[in-house]
């Protein structure tokens, strides 16, 4: 399971890495796309949007943001727990997963220091393990740590362009083996994740050009629409953060999931749709409550604890 952070020679651009990202993760996206094809989907949801998508349009596609978009919190500190529990780290590790995971749950959104932070942690952890190891150990932790935070809500979102023929990809920054494990277990097309570099299928410490993050979600979207030869006036994006506004804006149907603040004004001064199901209502007329930041605090040290009382 490839780790986030990235090594790269700095006379690159910013733009050079991010075409780099993006171009690696649409590639690894269509070859992983095709032990996809042929999977039943999961339970199907109807369409929040009865005129969109449109069945039977092949030249569309969505793209869906998966960390509190798709999924309640971020799949790598999930992820980072279940190595964990497999002795792949020490205590102090799992203690910064578990309060960056609270953090990001409280805000519902992401901070650049926590994720660098976890990306160079995820890479020195799985250097010199083998590509299968890390992908067998991740089918485990999605369902130990996953499968009950998919939100039913942006779920039905995605079913509804499956049950229209479309295709249906998630877009990530996480490990492009973990988004695609979740892709397949959710019956979606595939994924576009960042792709960690290996050697004779062992993990080297390092990426190919940078995490798929911010405008590499953008250039990745874009290489994979015209290797699929998709319409982008005709397809859809979907995601919860600011970040991801080079990717939402590439799309005819941009919507706006469960937004942070920022993406939240930008979407409503766009006239783009929102969504928020962290609370059942529209993202209009609800923020986070209280009770549920107080929550995931708690809830983020309870697991801590769990763990690290198992280890005693």
């Amino acid at each position: 399971m490839a780790a986030l952070g990235w090594l790269v020679p700095r006379r690159r651009s910013a733009t050079a890495r991010s075409v780099l990202a993006g171009e690696a993760a649409a590639e690894a996206a269509r070859k992983t796309s095709r032990e996809v094809d042929g999977l039943a989907p999961g339970e199907a949801g109807k369409p929040a949007e009865p005129e969109f998508p449109v069945h039977g349009d092949v030249r569309a596609a969505a793209f869906f943001d998966l960390d509190n978009t798709i999924m309640q919190g971020a799949a790598l500190f999930h992820f980072g727990r279940g190595l964990y529990k497999r002795k792949f780290f020490h205590k102090r590790e799992l203690f910064r997963f578990a309060w960056q995971q609270a953090w990001f749950r409280l805000a519902g959104s992401e901070n650049a220091e926590h994720m660098q932070d976890a990306r160079d942690s995820a890479l020195s952890i799985v250097k010199g393990h083998s590509v299968s190891e890390l992908t067998e150990i991740g089918e485990e932790i999605y369902d130990e740590y996953m499968a009950g935070r998919i939100w039913p809500g942006t779920r039905a979102l995605a079913q509804a362009h499956l049950d229209a023929g479309q295709k249906v990809w998630l877009v990530t920054a996480a490990p492009v083996e973990t988004a695609t494990i979740i892709a397949r277990r959710l019956g979606l097309t595939g994924a576009l994740g960042t792709v960690a570099e290996s050697v004779d299928g062992v993990y080297t410490g390092r990426l190919v050009g940078e995490p798929l993050h911010g405008p590499a979600k953008a250039e990745a979207v874009r290489a994979l629409a015209a290797a699929e030869d998709l319409d982008l006036s005709r397809c859809a994006a979907y995601s919860d953060s600011a970040n991801d506004i080079p990717m939402l804006s590439l799309v005819g149907h941009p919507y706006a999931i469960n937004p942070d603040s920022r993406l939240r004004a930008h979407a409503r001064e766009r006239g783009w749709r929102l969504r928020d199901y962290r609370t059942g209502r529209k993202a209009a007329k609800v923020g986070i409550p209280a009770a549920a930041g107080v929550g995931a605090v708690a809830g983020g040290a309870a697991a801590a604890m769990a763990l690290q009382r198992r280890r005693r």
